[in-house]
């Protein structure tokens, strides 16, 4: 890859902050539409904002680390910054399209990154019906929620609801059950990326249930379905010794 043009980003943190002002006087900086590589400064959430906002520019996004986990980041140095993006790896990530349906009627569409989840709003456990690609697979999963997670994403939220780690071209989705209660004893499933999902909510005006598609999120839902988006992608660029399928799998070993 040749950069030319260099946009920096930053979230609003003072750590963001001064790498931006750090960085924009050592390599200059454009306006992100007009960049060969967009350099994103935060954490994973704010990576996800930048992804999200620049996905239909088709523009490589490159992350520094300067939150706490920072999966989807490179570590922070200052130095040797055009080097480091030139020798990069480039990963291609296929998104998760959400429509979810309102009580009212009312059908919000929006897109996922790493997951789309169901959450009880009140004390009350959910009770969600599940189907795969029209067939009903589970008739009353009574839990706090479900998810659908992409690769990218299994080892975010869907990793600490005991999800399953997926490599990134393994093309499948982590569907995966948050504090089930009955059935007691599912797991959850691994499905084909093709796989469409139909979560509809049972008793929705006793036990209210929202979507969250990453960052956007719908109230009182009665009805969620979640495919992948093949139409859309985003690129993300990562240093070549830490790149994202070497991470996946390294996460897999951690304890």
């Amino acid at each position: 890859m040749t950069t030319q043009r260099l946009a920096f980003v930053a979230s609003p943190t003072d750590n963001s902050q001064g790498a931006l002002d750090e960085l924009s006087a050592s390599y200059g900086t454009c306006d992100p539409h007009d960049a060969d590589v967009i350099v994103a400064l935060g954490g994973d959430g704010f990576m996800l904002e930048t992804l999200h906002a620049f996905m239909d520019r088709g523009i490589p996004v490159y992350g520094m680390n300067r939150g706490s986990v920072g999966f989807l980041m490179n570590e922070f140095h200052a130095d040797n910054l055009p080097e480091r993006i030139e020798k990069s790896v480039e990963t291609k990530l296929n998104p998760l399209r959400m429509m979810a349906t309102t009580e009212s009627g009312e059908i919000t569409e929006a897109i996922a990154i790493n997951e789309v989840a169901l959450f009880r709003e009140t004390r009350q456990t959910a009770k969600i019906r599940i189907a795969i690609d029209d067939v009903v697979r589970i008739d009353e999963l009574i839990c706090d929620g479900v998810l659908v997670a992409t690769p990218a994403g299994s080892t975010a939220y869907n990793l600490s609801a005991h999800g399953p780690i997926v490599p990134i071209d393994a093309k499948v989705l982590a569907l995966t059950p948050i504090s089930a209660f009955r059935p007691r004893r599912w797991r959850g499933a691994l499905l084909p990326l093709g796989t469409t999902v139909d979560l509809t909510v049972l008793e929705p005006d006793k036990r209210p249930v929202s979507a969250v598609a990453d960052f956007t999120e719908v109230r009182d839902v009665v009805g969620v379905r979640i495919f992948e988006d093949p139409d859309r992608s985003v690129r993300v660029l990562f240093d070549a010794e830490h790149n994202l399928e070497e991470r996946i799998l390294k996460e897999q070993f951690s304890y």
